[in-house]
C-alpha cells in the first residue's frame, strides 16, 4: 500500500480563485473644441443704425433750410403739428393757445420764444378755416416789456384781419404781462380767485460797490458820456462830490421818465383794448363788463382778484375754462367745436440744440421751484417774482 497516504497528512487546501483585473477601455483622443467664428451681423445693424440716424437728422436740417427759405409766411405753419384735445365730433375747431410762465423774447432763430410761438400758432389757426375762435389761456405773472407787447400786437392783428375772436381764460395767475396780454381779447373770462391786475413796470439793478470795497476790487470805468453807466452796479453812492449828486439825481429823473412812458404805454392798451371789446360787443344781449371811471387807481402795480377786477371792468365774466370755451361757441355762432392746440413736434435738432447750449458756468439749486431767469431791462411783472 505505497500509494496511500498517511493517516496523520491530510489533503492541501484549494488556493481561492484570483478576480479578474479590470482594464479601462482606451479614451479617444480629445480634440480642442473649434471655436465658432463671430458673424460680422451686430457690425452691419450698427452701420444701418448709424446712417439712419443721420438720415433722420439729414431730413431735419433740409426742413428747416426749407421752412426759412419759405419766409416768415412758411415757417409759422409747417413745424406746427396740431392737435385735438377735445373730439365732439364736429366740423369746426377752437384753438386754444396757452400763456404760461415768465413772458421772454427770444432773437436766437435757433429757439423760439415765447412771443414768436404765439404769433405763429395765431398764424396757423388764421390758416385753417375750421377754426372758428382762438382761446388764449393765460398763467402768468408777466415778463418783460417787449414781448408782452408783441403778443398784444399780434393778438389786435389777428382779431382785425380774420375776424376771429379770441377769449382770454384766466387761470391762477395773469398778473401784469400777463393781463398786458389779455386786455386786447374780445373778451376776458376770470375765476373769482384768480390773481390778476398788477398794472405796472419794474426797471431793477443791484448796487455791489460795498461789496467790491470790503473784498479790494475797485472799478474802472470810462465811458463817451456821464449817463452811459447810469445802471452800473458799481458806483460808489456813499461819497459823491456834489456835481455827483447831481448826475446821479438827474439820472434818475430820466429812469422815471423811460419808466413812466412804458407804463403810460400799459395804460393805454388797456384803455383801447377794453374800449375796442365794448364796442365790439355792444349789439350782444351781453356787451360784458365796461370800464369803470376809477380804473386807473387801481393801477398801480396791487394784485387784485377776479371778482375786484370784474368790479372795475378789467374782466367781462367770471367762470372757469369752459366758460371761456362757452363764450368762444358763442361768438362764433357754433353749438359744438373741436378744441385743438398746436405743437412744435419734437426733433433731433432740438437734441443738438440742446447739448450745444449747456453752459458749464449755470448753478441750478433745485429748491421745487423753478425761479425767473431774467434778463436786463423793463419788466410787466407780479411783484411776488421781483
Amino acid at each position: 500500500m505505497d500509494n496511500d497516504l498517511p493517516a496523520n497528512n491530510p489533503p492541501s487546501p484549494t488556493p481561492p480563485p484570483v478576480p479578474p483585473v479590470y482594464t479601462p477601455p482606451p479614451q479617444p483622443h480629445a480634440t480642442p473644441a473649434r471655436r465658432e467664428k463671430k458673424g460680422a451681423g451686430w457690425k452691419i445693424a450698427t452701420v444701418i443704425l448709424a446712417l439712419a440716424l443721420v438720415g433722420l437728422l439729414a431730413l431735419q436740417v433740409v426742413g428747416v433750410v426749407f421752412a426759412a427759405a419759405m419766409g416768415p409766411a412758411g415757417s409759422a405753419g409747417p413745424r406746427m403739428k396740431e392737435f385735438t384735445v377735445e373730439d365732439n365730433a364736429a366740423p369746426f375747431k377752437i384753438a386754444v393757445i396757452p400763456v404760461e410762465g415768465i413772458i421772454m423774447g427770444d432773437n436766437d432763430p435757433a429757439t423760439r420764444g415765447m412771443a414768436r410761438s404765439v404769433e405763429q400758432k395765431l398764424k396757423r389757426a388764421a390758416q385753417d378755416d375750421r377754426v372758428k375762435a382762438v382761446i388764449l389761456r393765460v398763467n402768468s405773472p408777466g415778463g418783460e416789456v417787449l414781448a408782452s407787447d408783441d403778443i398784444a400786437k399780434a393778438i389786435e392783428r389777428f382779431q382785425q384781419k380774420y375776424n376771429k375772436p379770441v377769449i382770454a381764460s384766466m387761470s391762477s395767475l395773469a398778473a401784469s404781462g400777463g393781463y398786458y396780454v389779455s386786455a386786447p381779447c374780445r373778451w376776458i373770462v376770470a375765476h373769482d380767485l384768480t390773481m390778476t391786475g398788477s398794472i405796472g413796470v419794474i426797471m431793477q439793478t443791484y448796487n455791489v460797490r460795498g461789496l467790491m470795497n470790503k473784498v479790494g476790487v475797485r472799478p474802472m470805468t470810462y465811458t463817451s458820456g456821464k449817463f452811459k453807466d447810469m445802471l452800473s452796479f458799481s458806483k460808489e453812492i456813499e461819497n459823491l462830490s456834489p456835481q455827483e449828486k447831481a448826475d446821479l439825481q438827474e439820472e434818475e429823473l430820466l429812469m422815471r421818465k423811460m419808466i413812466d412812458d412804458v407804463y403810460g404805454r400799459f395804460k393805454s392798451v388797456v384803455a383801447s383794448g377794453r374800449k375796442w371789446s365794448n364796442g365790439k360787443n355792444s349789439s350782444n344781449s351781453d356787451p360784458g363788463q365796461p370800464l369803470s371811471a376809477r380804473w386807473a387807481d387801481y393801477a398801480d402795480g396791487r394784485i387784485l382778484s377776479g371778482k375786484e377786477a370784474y368790479d372795475l371792468g378789467l374782466v367781462d365774466e367770471l367762470g372757469n375754462f369752459e366758460v371761456a370755451v362757452k363764450r368762444a361757441l358763442k361768438f362764433a355762432g357754433l353749438p359744438k367745436a373741436d378744441l385743438v392746440i398746436y405743437q412744435e413736434p419734437f426733433s433731433l435738432l432740438d437734441v443738438f440744440g440742446i447739448l450745444g447750449k449747456a453752459d458749464a458756468k449755470t448753478v441750478r439749486v433745485d429748491v421745487g421751484l423753478d425761479l425767473p431767469k431774467l434778463k436786463s431791462g423793463m419788466y410787466y411783472l407780479a411783484p411776488a417774482l421781483r
